[in-house]
This record gives structure tokens, C-alpha cells and sequence, in this order.
């Protein structure tokens, strides 16, 4: 009841900032307003790193002056304050020039239902107890074995937080959520070679964290696989992507077919809707609705109303990603997607872990990626990478200190599997995925 209070008392804040901008000469206007309270902790070595508190408050407005806009913030929520931001955005405004797709969303557009998507789950949790539980994290993994000799850490935190949002056309929504995590992060060494991994848990609800002696656990046993790891001969094999790194490949997708790459042309799927980028047993959808996930929401960061879609049906490119703005500069509609995606997911396949292990029988398995090797225009990829290598099935040593190349177009086409051993940890959800013939680099 006191947090439905709360966010009421914003969205008033919202509306007097609304009414504000129309005061002061605005066409329309829109507003946001977040308010985020959270603790973090972290512990090394067994003593206390940092606790921290955060209590961030900030409420933006964007107005517009017929075609041309002008944006300000502030994190003071005084009426003064509200006056002063709204007569800052709008003296930016008359100062821009016109562009003839700005604008709010159609109207028809917004959301005007709003389902419960259980995003809110208040952690009741003090310091004194999170730091009980990094230090108990870490403990189980230096204590895992011999082996590790040192810690990055490990921590607690734990978020809330209020978002609301409106504009002139009548919408004024609000809703409240949380995240909550735990991570570990240690180091082993075995002659003279030094190794680190980590892993960590997050959810909406601290009762779904995985305990913290088992994110221990798992943060040791990943490093301890790592010691002894070898380069490999530069060579040609088909590559697995654990499933905690095949979203980044999706995330390159998402980048691709998102409206800003497309109207400026620097996408290499420019004009491949309805082509075949993938292997027609790939479906990708989007579903926006589910209870408790990470990317959930009713509607995106302009108020329209999101909806659950494909958007690679039988491995064709059915749909793109885009705001007001991009669908306009295209000629399209916007799919809801002002601030990105929500939930997207990659349909799994029958094979768990071990399975696409066989599958590939021999080849690399990649389980860290470093750099930013992509070129967004031509789709060429080429990234650092660390991982296993795949004899007959079974994982035979680590490798590290190599690089895999490709090109994002023809990895997409020559997807083989995936896996369905998906992480749930984001907003991307797959499995791992195998991908048949890429380069590898090494010595």
C-alpha cells in the first residue's frame, strides 16, 4: 500500500511537470522520473570491502516546440526546480533545428493495459547479513582447494526502485521492481600460471538466487578448469558458444536490426527483411509479459504498448527493433522497442550441454570473449577468447591467449544447434550454440 502510495505521489510530480512545459509554450512534452534505493557490499579476503548505500533520485523532460525538441534534467523535485528544468528544456528547443520525424508516439500506440509482471520482490536484507553472505561466498571458494591462492571478491546487492512515466497525449504509468544479485570472483595458480573466473546469480526475487556457497563453488571450479591452459596452432573447426556468452552473439542481432543502425545504414542486415539469415529450425522471439524476468514490460521507454512477436520465424527475418522515431525515418511502425528489447528468446533444441559437446565432437569450446572485434556495417567478427578444447566429445584442456574470427552474417547461417541449457540471467535468453567452421588464431 505504501509503495502504490509513493507512486502515486510521482506521477503528480510527473503531471506538474507536464503541465509545466504547456505553460511555458510546448506542443507536447513527455517526462520521466526514477527514484532507486539499494545496498551493496563487498568482502575480500575474508574482511569488509565497501558497503554502500544508494538513494538516487532524477526526473528528465523532453518538450517539444512544434517539430523541433529540446530535453533537461534534474535531481531536485522542488517546484522551483520543476519550472527551472522545464524552461531549460524548452529554451534548448527553440534553439534546435526542425527534424520532421520528432515527435511523441501516435497516440493509438500507447499501452493501455497493464498486466502484473511481478518485477517487484523488496529484499529485506541489512548489511550486517550481506556481508554475512559475501563472506560466507568467498570462503567456500578459497577454501574449494589448494589451488586458489587469492580473491577478487565477492558481493550483495540489492536494488528498488520507482519508474514513472508520462506526456501530454494522456499516459502517466508507474510501477516499482527490484534485482537482486550475488557474484564471486577468485584466482588460482598452479606453476607459476595464474587463472581467474567467477560466476554469480541475479533475480527479481532473493528467494530464486542460487545460495551463496554454491555460487562459491561454481566461481572455484570454473578457475580451477582454467589452470593449465594451452594456445592452439591457427586452424579451421566448428566453435561452441557456452550459453552465458551465446547472448552476446544475439545481442550483435538485436544491434543489426535495431532502428538507428538501420536509417543510418551501418548494419549488415540493412534491407534483409524477410531473407533467410538463419537455419530454418532458429526462431527468436520476443516476449515482454513474462512474470519475474529481467527485460519484462508493459510498455517501452516512450509508453507504447509492448507485444509479444517473432522476430526470425523458420530462420527468416520477420521483424526489425524500433522506437517512434526509427519507424518514422524508415516509413514503418514502431514495434515497441524505445530502450531496446524485452526478453528476447531463442527457441531451444533438444541437445543439453554434454549433447552439443558430441555434436561438435571436435572443436573449441568458448566460455569467455574479450575486445569488441565487430564491425556493425560488414558483420566481420573477430574477438579474444578463452574456453576448452573438444576431442571425441569430452572436454580435453583450456586454452586461452587465442582469437576467433568470422563473419556474422555466415555464423548466423551456419548455426548447428542450440543447446538447451539457457541462461535466464538477462535479457537475452538462449542456450549455448554451436556454430559449424569458424577461424581460430593462435600460434
Amino acid at each position: 500500500m505504501q509503495n502504490q502510495e509513493e507512486i502515486s505521489r510521482l506521477k503528480n510530480l510527473v503531471q506538474d511537470l507536464l503541465d509545466e512545459s504547456k505553460k511555458q509554450g510546448a506542443s507536447s512534452a513527455e517526462a520521466g522520473l526514477n527514484v532507486d534505493n539499494g545496498l551493496s557490499v563487498s568482502a575480500r579476503l575474508g574482511e569488509v570491502e565497501t558497503i554502500e548505500y544508494h538513494c538516487d533520485q532524477n526526473l528528465g523532460v523532453t518538450v517539444y516546440m512544434g517539430q523541433k525538441k529540446g530535453s533537461a534534467s534534474t535531481n531536485d523535485f522542488s517546484g522551483e526546480s520543476i519550472k527551472e528544468t522545464v524552461k531549460a528544456a524548452c529554451s534548448i528547443a527553440s534553439f534546435s533545428s526542425k527534424d520532421e520525424y520528432a515527435g511523441l508516439p501516435d497516440k493509438a500506440s500507447l499501452a493501455t493495459e497493464f498486466p502484473e509482471l511481478d518485477r517487484d520482490y523488496p529484499w529485506n536484507i541489512d548489511a550486517e547479513e550481506a556481508i554475512g553472505l559475501a563472506v560466507e561466498c568467498e570462503d567456500v571458494a578459497r577454501s574449494y582447494h589448494a589451488e586458489i591462492n587469492n580473491s577478487e571478491g565477492a558481493s550483495i546487492n540489492s536494488h528498488q526502485g520507482i519508474s514513472v512515466l508520462g506526456n501530454s497525449l494522456g499516459f502517466l504509468q508507474g510501477y516499482s521492481s527490484t534485482r537482486h544479485s550475488i557474484s564471486c570472483s577468485v584466482l588460482g595458480e598452479r606453476d607459476g600460471e595464474m587463472q581467474r573466473d567467477y560466476w554469480y546469480s541475479v533475480s527479481r526475487n532473493a528467494d530464486k538466487l542460487e545460495s551463496a556457497k554454491a555460487i562459491g563453488i561454481k566461481a572455484a571450479e570454473r578457475t580451477i578448469s582454467r589452470l593449465g591452459s594451452r594456445t592452439l596452432s591457427t586452424r579451421q573447426c566448428p566453435v561452441l558458444y557456452s550459453a552465458e556468452v551465446a547472448s552476446g552473439l544475439m545481442g550483435s542481432l538485436v544491434s543489426a536490426i535495431s532502428g538507428g543502425s538501420l536509417y543510418r545504414k551501418s548494419s549488415f542486415l540493412l534491407d534483409a527483411l524477410d531473407t533467410k539469415v538463419f537455419p530454418e529450425f532458429i526462431h527468436i522471439h520476443e516476449q515482454p509479459h513474462l512474470k519475474m524476468a529481467l527485460g519484462s514490460a508493459n510498455y517501452d521507454s516512450e509508453g507504447v504498448a509492448t507485444v509479444a512477436r517473432d522476430i526470425v520465424t523458420d530462420g527468416v527475418l520477420k521483424g526489425y527493433v524500433l522506437s517512434s522515431y526509427s519507424a518514422r525515418k524508415l516509413g514503418m511502425q514502431t514495434t515497441g522497442n524505445a530502450g531496446g528489447v524485452h526478453n528476447l528468446i531463442v527457441d531451444a533444441g533438444e541437445n543439453d550441454f554434454s549433447a552439443m559437446l558430441k555434436l561438435m565432437d571436435t572443436g573449441l569450446l568458448v566460455t569467455e570473449l574479450m575486445g569488441q572485434g565487430i564491425n556493425r556495417v560488414t558483420g566481420d567478427y573477430s574477438r579474444g577468447a578463452s574456453g576448452f578444447w573438444v576431442e571425441n566429445g569430452q572436454i580435453q584442456y583450456p586454452v586461452d591467449e587465442i582469437t576467433i574470427a568470422g563473419n556474422l552474417k555466415d555464423m548466423y547461417k551456419n548455426i548447428v544447434s542450440v543447446g538447451n541449457d539457457v541462461d535466464c540471467r538477462g535479457n537475452i535468453r538462449t542456450g549455448s550454440i554451436l556454430v559449424e567452421q569458424m577461424s581460430i588464431a593462435g600460434e
